[in-house]
């Protein structure tokens, strides 16, 4: 995700700043075994999702809303069996009885935490992001003043917010409850948004684990983020920053199994 978002910054320098951007558009067999079957069975269900969903692309005669809301129920069950069978293969692996399985779980332990597979709770803020209201959409549609892609959040908005969350000193951060890890992708399809395969609408809410005072310092100081206050201020975007003494963010329990990518020593 870093990469993907050092990109897509590196281009908005490219053509004048982030402001400028802003502006123009925006981790023993058996175990191995248990867990390569769940793991399995999630990646083709994500990709049912992905490549048999509806159309989202702006212009379809299908109720986005809706579509988004049933897309959202079906993903959500999915997800909750997929959290179920992850809990199974931990709880089988563990009674195995087996000195290496043991051993590689212990491993795993020590690492859930910083991966993001296990809940964080503390003080902390969350911010939400939200399109321009109707009424502006529409007459930006109409007289093509100023471009409608300038009055919707975008999804190098939200990365430019969890970027800035992260130089803050955030140790776990969610958007719209999906805890970030280091394969989470954004991507916009439409008006939506799609996180790790489910497509969310806004308003979008991301949420941070941390000093709330230096979270706030670093969304301050992101110039990308001040250029998008800069539109928000001028045609209704959201831009709303609260504090909080204790937000508990969820483990994340997908799939963890890289889809498009492999390492550096398979590649060619």
């Amino acid at each position: 995700m870093n990469t993907e978002r050092d990109a897509q910054h590196s281009q908005a320098r490219a053509k004048g700043g982030p402001r400028r951007s802003r502006l123009s558009k925006r981790a023993s067999w058996r175990l191995l075994a248990l867990a390569s079957f769940a793991a399995a069975g999630t990646l083709l269900i994500t990709s049912g999702i992905d490549a048999q969903g509806s159309d989202l692309r702006a212009g379809s005669v299908v109720d986005l809303s809706t579509l988004v809301r049933d897309q959202r129920v079906d993903t959500d069950s999915v997800q909750k069996r997929v959290a179920d069978l992850n809990h199974e293969v931990n709880a089988l692996s563990a009674g195995v009885g087996d000195k290496e399985v043991a051993r590689l779980q212990t491993r795993i332990e020590k690492v859930r935490a910083p991966a993001g597979l296990a809940p964080v709770s503390g003080p902390g803020i969350t911010v939400t992001l939200m399109d321009a209201p109707d009424d502006v959409i529409n007459r930006a549609i109409a007289d093509g003043t100023p471009p409608t892609e300038a009055l919707v959040v975008h999804q190098q908005d939200i990365q430019a917010v969890v970027n800035a969350l992260w130089l803050g000193g955030a140790t776990a951060i969610t958007i719209m409850d999906q805890r970030v890890i280091s394969t989470t992708g954004i991507k916009c399809v439409g008006p939506t948004v799609i996180l790790h395969g489910v497509p969310y609408s806004p308003p979008y809410v991301i949420s941070a684990v941390g000093n709330p005072t230096d979270l706030k310092a670093a969304l301050d100081h992101s110039d990308y983020i001040d250029a998008y206050r800069t539109v928000a201020d001028q045609y209704g975007l959201g831009y709303a920053v609260a504090g909080s003494r204790r937000l508990s963010l969820p483990a994340y329990e997908g799939t963890l199994e890289l889809r498009y990518a492999k390492p550096l020593s398979q590649a060619g």
